[in-house]
């Protein structure tokens, strides 16, 4: 392989890692702020205990998260400073200001919400579960407008060796980003969406006594399944009428990757809506259903993932459409051996996590709504015996 090609194979497997931990973030979010908020309003100690239980999962997924966001901001750093030269002035402002929403705002908020739990009262605590989401999403929604200049370059000028942001209101209505968008939002619903209702179908079969937290669960999950995976259809398909000509030609990678996915969303859908939303009420008592239910988890992710490769792959040799090749982008200078050595660094360090990641919420979900660090109560010590006379 060439440098040019190690340095793709690098970024292709910290940036997906990554994604696996942001869609399922964005998915996630809503759900426990709308547990949160039914617990508020009805004070049901279900809803509670439903708010910790995948609180508990949420957080888990954030933290290591973040450590994987920043292995993927050392490599860019180091092999593509050509892309940082270039266009740094236009694509690294919202990566910046990402950066300040998301470790400043939303840890803050998540921080919040994580110790106020007894302590805050409770509107001002179900806030700032609301802010992490719309911080989130805030989040999500600035690395895709950096994302869709780099497909479309727009409110920009040439001055020879860089570009100059000249309009950004250009940015914020940039066609590749009125649809995206939306449809990785969708994409994040349809993620935690499956992974609630997998995890809840796993916690019927094994938790009995635990019935109505997972069977109420399960119906959020597939009603919002339903509503994700019609967004993120509808969007997508949306998407192919601002595509350039010259993109997912032949039959490369770029078309595999489509491929994989469209196959996914369409199937997801289907099942979305014409077998899990009419049988929602029957879904928590039909066992042999279960295992069916727990399969379809992974789906989404393996969508995701063949999406951004889609939508990467599809503007090759190009970093920015038709203004900076990939070969120009690369930080002159790189070895083979550099470039190996610090592979096996950051994809090993991002694939630990991402491994990690899996156990811990696999090891919540065994273990069901019992013993949940997150939002546990104060204990209050036996009172000391009194001595007697």
């Amino acid at each position: 392989m060439t440098v040019l090609d190690l340095a793709r194979l690098q970024f292709a497997l910290t940036a997906g890692l990554h994604f696996l931990f942001v869609v399922l973030t964005l998915g996630l979010a809503p759900l426990v702020a709308i547990l949160n908020t039914r617990w508020v309003r009805t004070g049901n100690p279900v809803h509670e205990r439903m708010t910790r239980f995948w609180g508990q999962i949420y957080v888990i997924n954030y933290a290591l998260g973040i450590v994987t966001g920043l292995v993927m901001e050392f490599q860019i750093g180091l092999n593509w400073s050509g892309l940082i030269h270039y266009a740094g002035d236009v694509f690294g402002a919202p990566l910046a200001m990402e950066t300040l929403v998301a470790f400043f705002l939303e840890s803050t908020f998540l921080g919040l919400w994580i110790f106020g739990w007894h302590r805050l009262p409770r509107g001002l605590h179900l806030a700032c579960i609301w802010l992490v989401a719309l911080t989130a999403y805030a989040s999500a929604f600035l690395i895709m407008l950096a994302n869709s200049f780099l497909q479309q370059p727009v409110g920009v000028v040439d001055k020879g060796d860089r570009l100059e942001l000249v309009d950004f209101g250009a940015l914020l209505t940039n066609s590749t980003l009125v649809f995206s968008f939306p449809h990785v939002i969708a994409a994040g619903l349809v993620a935690g969406s499956f992974v609630m209702i997998g995890a809840s179908a796993y916690g019927l079969r094994r938790h009995p006594g635990e019935r109505e937290l997972f069977t109420r669960s399960l119906r959020l999950g597939v009603v919002v399944a339903a509503l994700g995976t019609t967004m993120t259809s509808g969007f997508g398909y949306a998407q192919f009428a601002g595509v350039q000509e010259g993109k997912f030609t032949g039959e490369g990678p770029a078309q595999v990757a489509l491929g994989v996915m469209t196959l996914i969303g369409d199937n997801l859908i289907l099942v979305a809506l014409f077998v899990l939303l009419p049988l929602v009420r029957w879904l928590p008592r039909w066992r042999r259903l279960h295992p069916f239910l727990i399969a379809l988890t992974p789906l989404p992710f393996i969508a995701a993932i063949a999406g951004w490769l889609a939508r990467e792959l599809g503007r090759q040799p190009w970093v920015i459409w038709q203004k900076l090749s990939v070969a120009d982008a690369l930080t002159p200078g790189l070895t083979p051996g550099m470039l190996i050595a610090s592979s096996a660094a950051f994809t090993g360090v991002a694939g630990v996590l991402a491994i990690i990641d899996y156990l811990l919420i696999a090891r919540v979900i065994r273990r069901g709504p019992t013993r949940l660090a997150l939002g546990a109560g104060p204990e209050v010590p036996e009172p000391a015996p009194v001595p007697s006379l």
